[in-house]
């Protein structure tokens, strides 16, 4: 049986002081990285050089390389001999944000404008091209972008070799991040994106739950097996913790993902980043949305599903809509599944040597719920 792990939630959404100091402590390692990385003169010319460090700049939070960097030092592993694993992870999400953003139609990220809406409008005010060529031409910037930040990844991976990592430990990370990695992620966008066209009442729950797991979950899971695989190498896993720390993570990713739709209608919008409610106005099938559907009355749902993927939704709709998923209490039915992830993840912990990277990561679990934006 596993040793107990699980602590406390986090209280009020404030996270513990330790996990937030080593959370931002690692995401500055993993920033100052990409921000010096001596390969970067080559990403040209000045558009895709920009559009590429865009959200570098405006740095997230760090949750995958954390989670990468915690897991490698779980099994006994030197974090510093990982940081551009961890860089990688970072740089792998971000294009696939540049380019999920495009499809969303989103016009901001992090408070920010996105790639293409950024370079739209620079394309109508430095270049004076009309709206759609502009539109295009910032589309044209982001595709490239991502793309370019996707070979980034690869590069970044091969950058262990100079830190002391085995071709072999090298090699095995890249061939799941190609092999792997990216089709899932790849199906579960592609899923979502015809989700958003079928009749939610044609769909399951477990339908939905395996589409944004591969959407989100796919990556905590590759992120925190990679940085034990890392961290074990040339050592026999005898205890198979890379699968488990594995395993951790797609159950936390899960939770962050269901945590992430509820923020999305209702959290506060200067903190979220972005308009609270797009996700209603770009009709995505998500778990609150499927179970407000499947709980509200024949005549809210029929109000609800009038507004659900409408772009010219008027600010009366959007509160009506957001008023009806309230009372069906689908926000708090989701919420409790995803503590259910959380709990389950935690539980894994158990299984691992106690340890200060042990704690972090069980802290980083109760975060995935704690966490306003």
């Amino acid at each position: 049986m596993p040793e107990s792990s699980t602590g406390p939630a986090i209280p009020g959404g404030v996270a513990n002081q330790d996990f937030t100091s080593a959370l931002e402590e690692r995401r500055r390692w993993v920033y100052d990285y990409l921000l010096t990385w001596p390969g970067a003169e080559a990403f040209q010319p000045a558009d895709i050089h920009d559009a590429l460090f865009s959200y570098v700049r405006h740095s997230g939070k760090g949750l995958r390389p954390f989670l990468l960097l915690a897991s490698c030092g779980a099994v006994g592993g030197d974090e510093q001999q990982a940081i551009p694993a961890a860089a990688a992870v970072e740089i792998y999400h971000i294009w696939t944000l540049v380019h999920d953003d495009i499809i969303d139609r989103d016009a901001t990220r992090r408070g920010h404008s996105t790639v293409h809406a950024e370079y739209d409008r620079r394309a109508r005010d430095e270049r004076s091209l009309s709206a759609g060529e502009a539109a295009h031409y910032g589309t044209a910037v982001a595709i490239l972008a991502g793309d370019l930040q996707q070979s980034w990844a690869y590069a970044l991976l091969t950058d262990l070799a100079a830190r002391g990592v085995g071709s072999e430990t090298i090699l095995k990370l890249i061939r799941r991040m190609s092999s792997d990695l990216t089709p899932k992620l790849l199906e579960g966008e592609m899923l979502d994106v015809q989700y958003t066209h079928i009749e939610t009442a044609s769909l399951s729950e477990v339908e939905v739950v395996a589409m944004l797991s591969k959407k989100t979950a796919a990556l905590t899971e590759y992120s925190a097996w990679a940085g034990a695989t890392v961290g074990l190498s040339g050592r026999d896993d005898t205890g198979g913790n890379a699968g488990l720390l594995g395993r951790f993570a797609y159950l936390c990713g899960t939770a962050f993902q269901m945590q992430d739709d509820i923020l999305g209608l209702t959290a506060d919008e200067t903190l979220l980043g972005k308009a609270v409610g797009a996700d209603l106005r770009e009709g995505k099938r998500t778990l609150v949305l499927y179970r407000a559907i499947a709980n509200a009355t024949p005549t809210d749902r029929e109000r609800l599903l009038a507004v659900v993927g409408r772009q010219d939704a008027s600010p009366g709709d959007m509160r009506d809509a957001l008023s009806i998923i309230e009372s069906t209490k689908a926000v708090e039915q989701i919420s409790q599944m995803a503590n259910q992830y959380v709990i389950q993840a935690r539980e894994l912990l158990g299984y691992l040597p106690q340890s200060r990277y042990r704690s972090l990561l069980d802290q980083f679990a109760a975060f995935m719920l704690a966490r306003r934006h």
